[in-house]
């Protein structure tokens, strides 16, 4: 079998060899609200969703969001003893599908997870999730609200939910192999640690408060 390696390089310019590649699918499907679709890098699927377009973005244009972007007012970010603070969102498109990132080679024991990833020093904690959203799933959103914080092994992340405003999946950075846009209850069976859980029962109550 020929070694499959992702086009994206790493964080020191090396080649990422995935050694159970994931297979895209359903991407005809992508404008079914009741479809599961995979993205794997470099699919070829253009258009738009929800009347965003599916373009890819730069680096330059994620900064940019994450100076104008970052402005949702939220609660104090109180930081336990021992944990890192980290940022992610639930990124959920208008039809009420979200996005899922699958680890490269199952990084982390995670074989699917939302986007997320630890704060660096001086990044606003926005900022942080709209910058690692991009990074793991080559998508480009916007916070619109304050889920909630969650305490994981190592981090307490403060998860937002984000709408997306463009980018594409398949430009995913090298720490994810696929990207999955599911709907909530595809995304219950897809997801396998309780602290994932925790984070899609926090979306159901949010939604549930807002209907």
């Amino acid at each position: 079998m020929d070694d499959t390696w992702h086009p994206q390089l790493d964080e020191h310019g090396r080649k990422v060899r995935l050694h159970a590649p994931s297979c895209e699918a359903n991407l005809a499907a992508l404008a079914d609200p009741q479809a599961a679709v995979t993205f794997v890098p470099g699919s070829a699927c253009a258009g738009r969703l929800d009347g965003v377009p599916l373009v890819p973005c730069t680096r330059a244009m994620v900064d940019a969001a994450c100076i104008g972007g970052a402005t949702l007012v939220e609660p104090p970010f109180l930081l336990p003893p021992g944990k890192q603070a980290a940022a992610g969102a639930v990124v959920r498109e208008a039809d009420g599908r979200i996005w899922l990132v699958a680890p490269s080679n199952g990084f982390g024991g995670y074989a699917v997870t939302f986007p997320k990833g630890r704060v660096e020093p001086g990044l606003p904690l926005q900022a942080t999730a709209i910058r690692e959203v991009w990074e793991e799933s080559g998508l480009l959103v916007e916070p619109v609200a304050w889920l909630g914080d969650f305490p994981r092994t190592q981090t307490f992340t403060r998860f937002y939910i984000a709408r997306r405003i463009g980018g594409h999946p398949a430009h995913m950075g090298w720490e994810s192999q696929a990207v999955h846009l599911v709907t909530p209850t595809q995304a219950r069976g897809l997801l396998h640690r309780d602290t994932d859980h925790a984070v899609l029962d926090a979306l159901d109550a949010f939604e549930a408060h807002q209907a």
